[in-house]
């Protein structure tokens, strides 16, 4: 349990400084950024399952469709979300990200409903509804809908649902999604390599780009680690590590602005979750109970 809460723990931490990352590659264009990230994720994963010495699942794996299917909407969310984050994070929007990430577990229960037909108690449709005025409170107050944070939520949203159901492990999954991008991710990065218009990079902007594979790796499998041994209530608490960092950063360190208006629509998101994870926290107890 102790190393399970910490490994969950840093996972969160990880991505939540990920704006710091980022901001150190501001002068390379978002999409390479996401190629650097696709390709060197892969080289990491394959050089974990070489020393574990896991190919078994593979040739099974790529036998049937189906499950290539599944990793292959998987890989275009995750690779999406990568872009809208990279970009977000470039152009003085950390804020608006962090919002997606705070948003995204009401779109958890919101997909539930849809998609899987689950029933949420009452408190989390009065999350829901909160939420939702917070949404259209930012649309009407800033004159748009905060699309950067929709998108962020709603492509890791689907992600989450796919990934809910598909049925390899997380290390598994992870390299079969970041193999299907291969041949669009190395193709791409050789080309944006090619002609990127500043010339070849600098050797600290390679350096930067060539720890993206472990950077978005080793928090994914910390993650796994920590999932199979921690519960799900401890869980839900531990992933507003992430955005909440994110919200520190751009606030005090990037100093975006944080007008009232704005401040109002956070304050709404975090009410929101406030009910979202007390209803969720008092389900955990009765059930252990």
């Amino acid at each position: 349990m102790h190393h399970g809460l910490w490994a969950a723990a840093a996972s969160y931490i990880i991505w939540g400084l990920f704006p710091l990352y980022f901001h150190q590659l501001s002068n390379v264009p978002s999409l390479e950024i996401v190629a650097h990230r696709s390709v060197w994720s892969l080289v990491f994963v394959a050089g974990v399952l070489a020393v574990q010495r896991r190919w078994a699942w593979l040739r099974e794996a790529l036998r049937q469709p189906k499950v290539l299917g599944t990793y292959a909407a998987a890989a275009l969310l995750l690779s999406s979300n990568w872009l809208i984050y990279v970009w977000a994070v470039n152009h003085g929007h950390v804020l608006e990200a962090s919002l997606g990430y705070f948003i995204n577990p009401l779109v958890n229960v919101l997909l539930g409903v849809l998609v899987l037909h689950e029933r949420p108690r009452k408190l989390q449709w009065l999350a829901l509804g909160v939420a939702g005025a917070g949404v259209v409170w930012m649309a009407v107050a800033m004159g748009t809908p905060p699309w950067v944070a929709l998108a962020l939520a709603l492509s890791f949203g689907f992600y989450g649902l796919i990934k809910k159901m598909a049925p390899l492990g997380s290390l598994e999954g992870l390299s079969l999604e970041t193999l299907l991008l291969a041949p669009i991710a190395v193709p791409a990065l050789l080309w944006l390599t090619l002609h990127s218009p500043d010339g070849s990079h600098s050797p600290s902007t390679w350096a930067w780009l060539l720890v993206a594979g472990p950077l978005t790796a080793i928090p994914l499998l910390l993650f796994g680690f920590g999932a199979q041994r921690v519960s799900m209530g401890t869980l839900g608490l531990l992933q507003y590590l992430a955005p909440s960092l994110q919200f520190v950063l751009g606030w005090l360190v990037f100093q975006e602005p944080l007008s009232p208006q704005r401040l109002l629509g956070f304050g709404l998101i975090w009410l929101a979750l406030s009910l979202y994870s007390w209803d969720s926290w008092q389900a955990f107890r009765r059930r252990e109970g």
